[in-house]
């Protein structure tokens, strides 16, 4: 963690209807000075749509050997390594050799799909990777919910996520480009 982080504390309750996981988690997220809102929420959909009491944050932006999120056996084994962003189909190939799951969040507006369109056709060949787009307009509506401590609570079903603090209510679609 940078010493010039913003730290942020995040409860948050998930109901996961997907994936039968109902859990309350306590989180700390440093938030490097180069990390956006959309970026830092974005991480914390990821750790809401994966949960576990093994998943856990990388080390955080221009970390090249971790990713935005992991999750690891006692062994050190890789099981799931998570992206945010729009990251090279190099780096990405390297995470599905070494991890056993591998997903994308991917974001931006129109950059977002020009990534995809561009790197589609290599990242369709490595069979553990998921791809999924964030709709910007979502985006920017996760990023206003972010505070220096933040209590939000998630439900997921079906592919869409509603996200509530004590004053509002956003759903998000989530727009699989890769199963």
């Amino acid at each position: 963690m940078a010493s010039n982080s913003t730290i942020y504390k995040a409860t948050l309750q998930i109901a996961d209807m997907d994936r039968q996981y109902y859990q309350d988690h306590a989180l700390t997220i440093a938030r490097h000075p180069s990390e956006t809102d959309e970026r830092m929420m974005i991480r914390l959909l990821a750790f809401a749509l994966h949960a576990s009491e093994t998943l856990s944050f990388g080390r955080g932006v221009g970390t090249e050997d971790e990713p935005a999120l992991w999750q690891k056996d006692l062994t050190g084994a890789i099981h799931l390594w998570i992206e945010v962003g729009q990251p090279d189909e190099k780096s990405l190939r390297q995470a599905c050799g070494r991890a056993t799951q591998v997903a994308v969040y991917a974001y931006g507006s129109r950059s977002a799909d020009v990534w995809w369109a561009k790197n589609h056709s290599l990242l369709d060949r490595l069979e553990n990777l998921t791809v999924t787009l964030l709709p910007m307009e979502s985006v920017r509506a996760l990023a206003a919910l972010a505070s220096p401590s933040m209590r939000l609570q998630w439900t997921i079903q079906d592919g869409h996520l509603w996200i509530a603090d004590d004053s509002q209510n956003i759903h998000i679609e989530l727009q699989r480009l890769k199963s």
